[in-house]
């Protein structure tokens, strides 16, 4: 449903799901990129305030404002703008533990990735990812929607070099995207991008992304084991309940990338949840919030980051999330933020350029 072009959005809820938190397994890398690029990395990681042990288990929680400084500090430690996508090329899907395991025994491509999908949030909180199929291709996307966390761009570009090393890893060595999405500027050396990704390049796009055919989803995975995916989802399942007093950072995770797929409505995004939206709607409002607050505050993040992060004009950032027309959406960016979306972009984007 597009916002009406005369009606002011309620501002962002107040309410603030609980800070979110990466599993350290998917930043394993991080001290062997920095020893490639001639850095000592004991040095580095106590200069941005992290202990070289945390890296020795991959259960360490981190908060994603952490892994942000940890990134943006390795970037201006090393001068490589690229770190990120050199952290993401040397992890795969044993990164994500019992997660990944499950993902290896789906009898099918398409169901490792949406146990991929499903799980994601035990190990990255403030994050989401989704799968979509429009006609005959698949989208994989990635977003950061917590608010505030530095080098996002370097974090999003490590995650895409992920998602390509999943598949790579559950359909074939050689397999290439068809395409590649950025939700930030064209970098100055895009030639390591080209070099991993052996795939067109889109920047300043609306989201971080990997586009492939449909036709991998249905591609068989040898040695799947049914028993072995019984007894690690009946694990998962026993972790996921301890999650499940997080209503509010659920929903406000999903809407991350609901929006800018154009299913972000209350009705559609109850569904994931199979409940009627009068439901999920009457749980929200017994954590002090509501789905219209947390649409809201989605709404703000991404236009946010879309504005720091990309070259996208304000008419397509109004688009993407499904609003009426460019006044309209300034409307809305003025009654959350308190000033316009150029204001914010020459105020903001300076920042997100430095680790670029």
């Amino acid at each position: 449903m597009r916002h009406p072009g005369g009606a002011s959005p309620q501002r962002p809820a107040k309410h603030s799901p609980e800070q979110g938190t990466v599993r350290i397994g998917s930043s394993l890398a991080v001290p062997a990129v920095l020893r490639s690029l001639g850095a000592d990395p004991a040095v580095v990681l106590a200069e941005a305030g992290f202990d070289p042990k945390l890296f020795d288990d991959p259960d360490h929680l981190i908060s994603n404002a952490a892994r942000g400084r940890l990134f943006a500090h390795c970037v201006a430690s090393t001068g490589c703008r690229h770190f990120g996508l050199l952290a993401g090329q040397r992890t795969n899907l044993y990164a994500f533990g019992l997660v990944g395991l499950l993902a290896k025994h789906a009898p099918d491509v398409g169901s490792a990735l949406r146990s991929l999908v499903q799980g994601l949030h035990l190990h990255v909180r403030g994050a989401a990812t989704n799968l979509e199929v429009n006609g005959g291709w698949a989208v994989m996307s990635y977003r950061i929607y917590q608010p505030n966390v530095e080098a996002t761009d370097q974090v999003c570009d490590g995650a895409l070099a992920v998602i390509v090393n999943i598949m790579r890893d559950l359909c074939d060595p050689d397999w290439k995207a068809a395409e590649v999405r950025f939700a930030h500027r064209k970098p100055e050396d895009v030639a390591p991008f080209r070099q991993f990704f052996q795939a067109p390049l889109v920047f300043d796009a609306e989201h971080n992304a990997v586009v492939f055919s449909a036709d991998w989803l249905r591609h068989a995975l040898p040695g799947a084991d049914p028993e072995a995916r019984r007894l690690l989802q009946k694990q998962i399942d026993a972790l996921e309940a301890r999650h499940s007093d997080d209503l509010p950072g659920q929903v406000l995770s999903l809407l991350g990338t609901a929006l800018v797929t154009g299913h972000g409505t209350a009705d559609q995004v109850a569904a994931l949840f199979s409940m009627h939206s009068r439901t999920l709607n009457r749980r929200l409002n017994a954590f002090g919030t509501s789905f219209q607050k947390l649409r809201g505050e989605a709404c703000f993040r991404l236009a946010g980051q879309m504005l720091e992060l990309s070259e996208l004009e304000v008419a397509r950032i109004a688009t993407a999330l499904d609003y009426a027309d460019a006044s309209a959406f300034t409307r809305a960016f003025r009654r959350w933020s308190g000033t316009t979306p150029a204001r914010w972009r020459a105020e903001h984007g300076a920042a997100a350029i430095l680790t670029k």
